[in-house]
């Protein structure tokens, strides 16, 4: 029998999914690649994305993976879908994507099917791009296989450092001193900051100042539209009670991998 490691998931499983990330990784692009993300004002950017993916309460095989697209920079609501899915490949820390990632590449396949002119032109993603153990985090993950401008927005990092109005921000760092992402504090009234990292197809200067732009609360818009919409779609779906929406500081969703390592994916 093959050894298994964390998750319940065989080496060998792991090696491919390494040697996957690491041939995908080769080609993330790390700079700005529109035009409109070259204009002080993002001139030209009409429709930001989001995605994420809420779990029934209780189960965490069970999730609502969820797609939005919003207008900019009004920030409303001109798409969303929503699907109840199963997942069955556990989760292992470091490999989110090959978890969550099919799921929301679906929902962007079922939007370039149906509806093409609603196509995002950048995704925000619940997660990590390069700010990752071997630099290929879920928003990384997602871009490539989108083909889309991404930007990856996570919530909890063990560095902190003092953060004083919304819009500051300080470099995160890897071994080699290379700035591998952006703490951010995302909102004058925001005490805990975002951290920020390339996904694909922008460069984190412009994913930095773009996700400020994106932030009414603490959490973009666009991730936080995913949110709130996914969660409402398991409870209309299965009966559940109503619950009033948490107040916006409060908005973050609970993830059954943890605070750790939901720093890693």
């Amino acid at each position: 029998m093959a050894e298994e490691a964390e998750g319940g998931v065989p080496e060998e499983i792991l090696s491919l999914w390494e040697r996957e990330q690491a041939q995908l990784k080769a080609r993330v692009v790390d700079r700005d690649t529109e035009e409109w993300q070259r204009e002080p004002a993002f001139s030209g950017l009409r429709r930001v994305g989001g995605v994420d993916l809420s779990f029934v309460k209780g189960d965490c095989a069970r999730a609502c993976a969820s797609l939005v697209v919003l207008s900019y920079p009004e920030l409303e609501v001109l798409y969303e879908d929503n699907q109840l899915v199963s997942l069955s490949t556990p989760y292992v820390p470091g490999f989110l994507a090959f978890r969550e990632v099919p799921f929301l590449r679906d929902a962007m396949q079922r939007l370039r099917d149906t509806k093409p002119s609603l196509v995002p032109q950048v995704l925000f993603v619940d997660g990590n791009g390069v700010l990752h153990p071997r630099g290929f985090g879920v928003a990384c993950h997602l871009g490539i296989l989108t083909d889309l401008p991404c930007i990856g927005v996570a919530k909890k990092l063990l560095q902190m450092q003092l953060l004083h109005a919304g819009g500051d921000s300080f470099p995160l760092m890897g071994e080699s001193r290379t700035v591998l992402g952006m703490a951010l504090r995302s909102h004058d009234r925001s005490t805990n900051p975002l951290y920020v990292s390339v996904g694909h197809k922008v460069s984190l200067q412009t994913a930095v100042r773009l996700t400020h732009s994106c932030c009414r609360f603490r959490i973009p818009e666009p991730v936080r539209q995913a949110d709130i919409r996914s969660r409402e779609h398991i409870r209309r779906t299965l009966g559940l009670p109503a619950a009033p929406e948490p107040a916006p500081k409060r908005s973050q969703k609970v993830h059954p991998k943890g605070n750790l390592e939901e720093t890693l994916d």
